[in-house]
C-alpha cells in the first residue's frame, strides 16, 4: 500500500491551493482519512480529518478556510485550501488508516509529504 500527496506549492497569502493524496494496493478497506502538516522547528499535528462515512475534523486555526474531502471509489483524500496565511507554510502530509487483503488489522500509512509555502 502506498499513499501519493500532490499539489502542494508557492501561493500568496490569501491564495488558494488543493492537495491530493491517493491511495494505492492491495487495499481491502479503508477507514479514517486525514491530513497533517509540520512547520519548521515544529512538530506535527492535526490539520483535518474525514472518517469513512464522511465526518469532518478540523485544527481550530484552519477551521472555516480548509475543507477536506474524500472519494472513497478513487481511494483519495482532498484537501482544500482557502485564505491561506503565512503561518499555515509546511510540509502536509496525507494519511490513511488501511486493511489490506494481507492484514489482520488497520493500520495507519502516510504520504510523503508535500511542500505548502505561503508568501506574505
Amino acid at each position: 500500500v502506498q499513499l501519493q500527496a500532490s499539489g502542494g506549492g508557492l501561493v500568496q497569502a490569501g491564495g488558494s491551493l488543493r492537495l491530493s493524496c491517493v491511495a494505492s494496493g492491495s487495499i481491502f478497506s479503508t477507514n479514517a482519512m486525514g491530513w497533517y502538516r509540520q512547520a519548521p522547528g515544529k512538530q506535527r499535528e492535526l490539520v483535518a480529518t474525514v472518517t469513512s462515512g464522511g465526518s469532518e475534523n478540523y485544527k481550530d486555526s484552519v477551521e472555516g478556510r480548509f475543507t477536506i474531502s474524500r472519494d472513497n471509489a478513487k481511494n483519495t483524500v482532498y484537501l482544500q485550501m482557502n485564505s491561506l496565511k503565512p503561518e499555515d507554510t509546511a510540509v502536509y502530509y496525507c494519511n490513511a488508516d488501511i486493511l489490506s487483503y494481507s492484514g489482520r488489522a488497520y493500520r495507519r500509512y502516510w504520504g510523503q509529504g508535500t511542500l505548502v509555502t505561503v508568501s506574505s
